[in-house]
């Protein structure tokens, strides 16, 4: 078992930046991508917008290790694939994320990563599996009723993303050949 959770972090954190409550976005008040709800539900009591505001970078971290990054079996994914999918997981949800690897994989979307959905993706053509990934997640956001506010957010920080994950790709290749 391999970790690519630092790197996979920081690509997300620069997409998500810093506090945010923007009228448009259904997710409130959130702080390094951390919402409202999120935070309320890992403390265990409700959180005030003060408190996502204050929230430190390393309980931010500790969430998005326990919450996302462990849903979605981050460690046993392939690199630049598990990018992608932590990065979705962050964005939409742990079970959207693998709905979406499970579509993109031919699997039964059921929100619930199985073992058999990890060996497929380890086993498929990395590059393409990301392409495919940011190109199924970029249609799901498209018919969101909010594309049109966050539309240029969304687009940069697909491109963003997808580039990342495919040099990570790259670079998994070139020291497996070593």
């Amino acid at each position: 078992m391999r970790q690519n959770f630092d790197e996979c972090l920081a690509l997300t954190l620069r997409a998500e930046g810093g506090f945010s409550d923007h009228a448009d976005d259904p997710g409130g008040a959130t702080n390094m991508g951390i919402t409202r709800a999120t935070l309320s539900g890992v403390r265990g009591h409700a959180v005030s917008k003060a408190d996502v505001r204050a929230l430190s970078r390393e309980e931010a971290v500790e969430i998005y290790r326990n919450i996302y990054w462990s849903q979605v079996r981050g460690d046993e994914l392939p690199m630049g694939v598990d990018a992608v999918v932590f990065d979705q997981a962050v964005n939409s949800g742990a079970k959207s994320a693998v709905r979406a690897l499970q579509g993109v994989l031919g699997f039964k979307q059921d929100g619930v990563m199985t073992r058999g959905c990890v060996r497929s993706a380890q086993a498929a053509d990395h590059a393409a599996l990301v392409r495919d990934l940011c190109a199924a997640r970029m249609n799901f956001l498209r018919r969101l009723s909010t594309w049109l506010v966050f539309r240029r957010g969304w687009t940069a920080r697909m491109e963003t993303l997808e580039q990342a994950a495919l040099a990570m790709c790259a670079a998994s290749r070139a020291t497996a050949q070593i």
